[in-house]
C-alpha cells in the first residue's frame, strides 16, 4: 500500500480516540516509566549487593536479567498485539509490568529479585514498541514528528534521569524505592490507557484475518531470533566480568549466538508468515534507519555511563553531582525533541540525522580533552551539546523508518526499530568498556617506559617527592617509599584519563558513521502523503 493508506489508518485511530495528543501523553509516561528501569537499578547495585548479602557481581545480574528478557519479547510484540488486539496487549503488559515492579522492590532474596525483573523485562518489552506503533497509527505522517516528539523525550532523557534519580533515592531512602515508584504511576498510566485508548477497527479487522488465515505463532523463528538476542546481550554485557573468551559460558553463548543467527535468516526470509520481516531489513530505507538507531542506543547509553563515571573516578564527584551534570543535558534534549519534530515537518530526516550527527561527534570530540583540571561547566556543556544532537537524530530516523511502510508493517517496524536501540546500546556500552580496560593497560604500559632510574625527568620528580615528604615528618626511607608509590599513582592516573580520551573518540566515530548511512536515505514527502521520491 502507499502511505495515503497509513494515513487513513491514523485518521481512524485518531477519529476513534479522545485525542490523539492525550494518548501520546499516556503511552510515553508509560514509556518513561519502562525505559528508566534500563537505567535506575545501575546505580543501586551496591546498596542491592548489601542489602541481599550477595556479591557486586551476583547483583549485576539484576541489570543483565532485565536487558536480556526485554530484547527477548521485542521481536514477539508485533505478533500478540495483532493476535489479541493492541489495545488488550497493551494494557496487560502495563499491569504486568507494574505488578513486577512492585514485587521487585518487595524481593526478600536475589533469586526473587532476578524473577521478578525477567517478568518486568518482557512486560517491558512489549510496552515500548506498541506505544510507538500506538502514535504512529494515531496521527498522519505531517504530524508524526511531533507526537514522536514526546514519545522521545520518553526515551531519550529516561535513561539520563535513571541514575540520577536511582542515586537519590538509594542514598536517603531505599533501593527497594527504585521500584517502588512504579507502582502509583504504573496504576495511574493504566487508568488512562484504560479510558483513553479505544479499540481500534483496524485492529479488530487484522485479528480476524489471523483467524481466518490459521496464521499462527512462529514458534520457531520466535525461539532462533530469541536466542540469537537474548545470548548476544549476554556476551555483551557480561564479556567484560567473565574474560571473554576466557570463559566458557561466553565461549558457550557466543555458539549458540552465532548459530540461532545462522538458522535464523533463512527461516526469517523463506517462511510465510515469520517472527519478524526479514526483507524490511534488507531494505535500503528501513535498513539504513535500523542501523543509525543502534548508532544513536550506542551513544544515548554509553555517554550516559561513562560520562558520571569518569567525574566520580576522576574528579571526586558524589553521585548526585554526577546526575547534575547530566542534567542539564536532559532538560535541553526536552526542548529540542519539540524542536526537532516541527523541524522534522520541513527539512528532509536525512539532513537531520546528518546535522545532529555532525553536532554529537563534535561533543565526543571536545570529550578527548580531558585533563585534572576541567571544572564542573566543561562536562555540563559537553552533555548540553549531546543534548542538542540527539533529538534531531532519534525524531527523524523514528519519521524516516515508518515512510513507505504498509500499515500491516507498523507493528514490526517498531518493534525492531526499538530492538536497535536497546541492541546498539548495549553495544555501545561493551565497547566502552573493553576500549577503556585494554587502552587503560596499553598506556600504562608505554608510561611505565619512561619511569626508569635513567631517565632525568623520572629521577627529578623521584627527587622533589621524597623531598616533599621528608618535610612533612617521614624518615628519609619512607618518603622515597611513598615517593615511588605517589610517580605509580600518577602514572595510573594519566593511564586512565588516556583511556578516557580513546573511549571518546571511538564514540566519535560511531556517530560519524551514521552521516554515510542518513545521505543514502530517500527523500520522504513532507507534506503527509507519507511516500517516497
Amino acid at each position: 500500500m502507499s502511505g495515503a493508506g497509513t494515513t487513513a489508518s491514523g485518521a481512524k485511530a485518531s477519529a476513534q480516540a479522545t485525542n490523539p495528543w492525550l494518548i501520546a501523553v499516556v503511552v510515553s509516561l508509560a514509556t518513561f516509566m519502562e525505559v528508566l528501569d534500563t537505567t535506575i537499578a545501575n546505580v543501586a547495585l551496591r546498596y542491592i549487593s548489601g542489602g541481599l548479602a550477595v556479591s557486586s557481581d551476583e547483583a549485576s545480574w539484576v541489570v543483565t536479567t532485565y536487558l536480556v528478557s526485554n530484547a527477548i519479547v521485542l521481536v514477539a510484540s508485533s505478533y500478540f498485539s495483532e493476535r489479541f488486539g493492541r489495545r488488550r496487549f497493551y494494557l496487560l503488559c502495563l499491569a504486568t509490568f507494574t505488578i513486577a515492579s512492585m514485587l521487585c522492590g518487595l524481593a526478600w532474596n536475589l533469586q526473587t529479585l532476578l524473577l521478578c525483573r525477567v517478568i518486568q523485562g518482557f512486560a517491558g518489552g512489549g510496552m515500548v514498541p506498541i506505544s510507538q506503533a500506538i502514535l504512529a497509527d494515531a496521527f498522519p505522517p505531517s504530524k508524526r514528528g511531533q507526537a514522536f516528539a514526546l514519545f522521545g523525550v520518553a526515551v531519550v532523557v529516561a535513561p539520563v534521569v535513571g541514575p540520577t534519580l536511582g542515586g537519590y533515592l538509594s542514598d536517603n531512602f531505599s533501593w527497594h524505592w527504585c521500584f517502588l515508584i512504579n507502582g502509583p504511576v504504573g496504576v495511574f498510566a493504566f487508568t488512562l490507557v484504560y479510558v483513553l485508548l479505544r479499540k481500534s477497527a483496524e485492529t479488530e479487522r487484522k485479528r480476524q484475518q489471523l483467524r481466518q488465515k490459521g496464521i499462527r505463532f512462529d514458534l520457531v523463528g520466535f525461539l532462533l531470533v530469541a536466542t540469537f538476542l537474548g545470548s548476544l546481550e549476554l556476551i555483551l554485557d557480561r564479556g567484560q566480568t567473565e574474560d571473554w573468551f576466557g570463559s566458557n559460558f561466553i565461549v558457550v553463548t557466543t555458539v549458540l549466538c552465532v548459530l540461532a543467527f545462522a538458522i535464523a535468516i533463512p527461516w526469517v526470509l523463506t517462511k510465510a508468515n515469520p517472527i519478524i520481516d526479514g526483507w524490511l531489513l534488507g531494505s535500503r530505507q528501513f535498513g539504513s534507519c535500523f542501523i543509525v538507531m543502534m548508532a544513536t542506543g550506542a551513544i544515548l547509553i554509553a555517554t550516559t555511563q561513562f560520562i558520571p563515571q569518569v567525574v566520580q573516578q576522576n574528579y571526586g564527584y558524589t553521585a548526585t553531582w554526577a546526575g547534575l551534570a547530566l542534567s542539564p543535558g536532559g532538560l535541553v534534549t526536552m526542548l529540542m525533541m519539540f524542536v526537532a519534530g516541527r523541524l522534522n515537518s520541513v527539512i528532509q530526516p536525512k539532513y537531520m540525522i546528518v546535522t545532529g550527527a555532525a553536532i554529537i561527534a563534535a561533543s565526543m570530540w571536545q570529550l578527548t580533552r580531558l585533563y585534572p583540571g576541567l571544572n564542573f561547566g566543561f562536562f555540563v556543556w559537553s552533555r548540553l551539546y549531546i543534548g542538542v544532537g540527539l533529538p534531531l537524530i532519534f525524531i527523524a530516523i523514528t519519521s524516516a523508518s515508518y515512510f513507505g511502510l504498509r500499515p500491516d508493517q507498523t507493528n514490526q517496524a517498531s518493534a525492531m526499530i526499538n530492538a536497535a536501540r536497546n541492541i546498539g546500546g548495549s553495544i555501545g556500552v561493551c565497547i566502552a568498556s573493553n576500549v577503556l580496560a585494554h587502552r587503560e593497560q596499553w598506556h600504562q604500559s608505554r608510561l611505565i617506559e619512561h619511569v626508569v632510574p635513567s631517565s632525568p625527568a623520572y629521577y627529578e620528580t623521584l627527587r622533589t617527592m621524597t623531598r616533599y615528604f621528608a618535610q612533612k615528618g617521614a624518615t628519609m626511607a619512607d618518603a622515597q617509599a611513598q615517593a615511588t608509590a605517589w610517580i605509580g599513582q600518577q602514572v595510573q592516573t594519566q593511564a586512565n584519563y588516556l583511556a578516557y580520551i580513546d573511549v571518546f573518540h571511538v564514540l566519535m566515530l560511531v556517530a560519524l558513521s551514521a552521516i554515510p548511512l542518513a545521505l543514502i536515505l530517500s527523500n520522504v514527502d513532507l507534506k503527509g502523503g507519507g511516500g517516497m521520491h
